[in-house]
């Protein structure tokens, strides 16, 4: 069977992934004040398990205010650190990558959660417990209907966060993690300075691209001085905003071109979370919708790139690969139904569909392979009964 690059390692500075399947960041809304639980550990523990090269966990906000909702993760504490070294130790000793997602949600804070589809705290919710807040952003212009105006960032801000995207680097080293990725898309903070839709302002921040472009740069400047050289840093783009929106695919090039020139070293290309009155066309949801945005980021701004969006099936992602559209492929909402997706993968692309299992699994279905190959389908099977039985079981494999 021809090599498969799905399943080729790849070396990323310091840090080799056994393969090219990545599980994407996916918020859970299970975190007590910013810490991970249970859940966290066992949910991120059995895509390590079902054997992915790289397993990111969910995007965690740098301070509290940066998240969208109460049971969003976070990264600003030393508690919060010691929890998520539960979660890599684990993630590690599966044979996989550990990964984390900074991220500051700016003016999408205050929200309720996804399964109410990121409804805005009220004063029900303050009585219960959990009052809505104000979110930061580079103007005053309110997420979605019926959120609050939000905060217009000041140059204070702006050191502000940059300093909590530092410290949040440095914490997810001692966490144990790997691999960082900024989260720069999604209609996010740093995703409302580089849209026009979100970004109305006069002075540096604001303006054309290069001004809009500046905050990106600079925490990914922040972010790569303080993270060790030998560990790879990524950077999550929305190549496109939503429908009616004004940030492109050919800003995101541009963009991809400065962050490689910072030291980036995968740029994870998504689209989507800032919407607006352009004919700009909503992004159909089809196989690889993404793709050709990875593509086009890997070829004109040579940096590694990363493509998702519905790739489901192995040799599409083979296919990926192999045509040169991106150098990893990330996977997340069919990961959810099938956790050993990758396994799966193997069997189909590779002639060790056993090799990415614990060594104890492996050799159990190992061996019910070969006791299969003693009776291949079509041949007549007997299964000897119990003394008070007369006939013999008889089934056709």
């Amino acid at each position: 069977m021809q090599q498969s690059l799905l399943f080729t390692p790849i070396t990323l500075r310091g840090v080799t992934a056994r393969n090219r399947i990545v599980v994407s960041p996916m918020c859970q809304y299970k975190s007590v004040d910013g810490t991970p639980t249970d859940w966290q550990l066992v949910h991120f523990g059995r895509y390590a398990m079902g054997g992915a090269g790289i397993v990111f966990g969910e995007e965690s906000a740098v301070e509290a205010r940066g998240r969208k909702t109460y049971h969003c993760a976070g990264i600003w504490n030393a508690h919060q650190v010691k929890a998520y070294r539960r979660i890599t130790d684990f993630i590690k000793e599966m044979g996989a990558v550990p990964a984390i997602q900074l991220g500051h949600c700016g003016r999408n804070a205050g929200s309720h959660g996804a399964m109410e589809e990121w409804r805005p705290l009220d004063e029900r919710d303050a009585r219960a417990g959990m009052p809505p807040w104000r979110g930061l952003a580079p103007s005053p212009i309110p997420a979605r209907r019926g959120f609050p105006v939000p905060i217009e960032m000041d140059h204070d801000d702006l050191k502000t966060v940059l300093t909590a995207f530092r410290d949040a680097t440095c914490r997810a080293v001692d966490a144990g993690y790997d691999i960082i990725e900024i989260h720069g898309a999604h209609g996010y903070l740093i995703h409302q300075f580089l849209s026009p839709v979100s970004n109305h302002r006069k002075d540096a921040y604001g303006g054309d691209r290069a001004g809009r472009m500046r905050l990106a740069l600079e925490v990914a400047e922040t972010v790569r001085a303080a993270l060790p050289t030998d560990k790879p840093l990524f950077f999550r783009v929305s190549a496109v905003d939503g429908k009616g929106g004004l940030w492109g695919i050919d800003d995101t090039v541009a963009l991809a071109r400065e962050l490689a020139q910072r030291d980036i070293d995968v740029v994870d290309c998504s689209s989507g979370g800032i919407s607006g009155d352009s004919a700009m066309p909503l992004v159909p949801r089809v196989p690889g919708y993404q793709v050709p945005y990875a593509s086009r980021v890997r070829r004109e701004a040579g940096v590694r790139s990363m493509a998702v969006g519905l790739i489901t099936e192995p040799h599409h992602a083979e296919a990926i690969l192999r045509d040169g559209d991106a150098d990893l492929v990330a996977m997340a909402r069919e990961l959810m139904v099938h956790a050993d997706w990758p396994l799966r993968a193997a069997k189909a692309l590779t002639d060790d569909p056993f090799g990415l299992m614990n060594p104890s699994i492996a050799h159990r279905l190992r061996r019910r392979d070969e006791q299969a190959e003693a009776h291949p389908p079509g041949s007549p099977v007997e299964i000897p009964l119990m003394p008070n039985r007369t006939e013999p079981y008889r089934w056709q494999a």
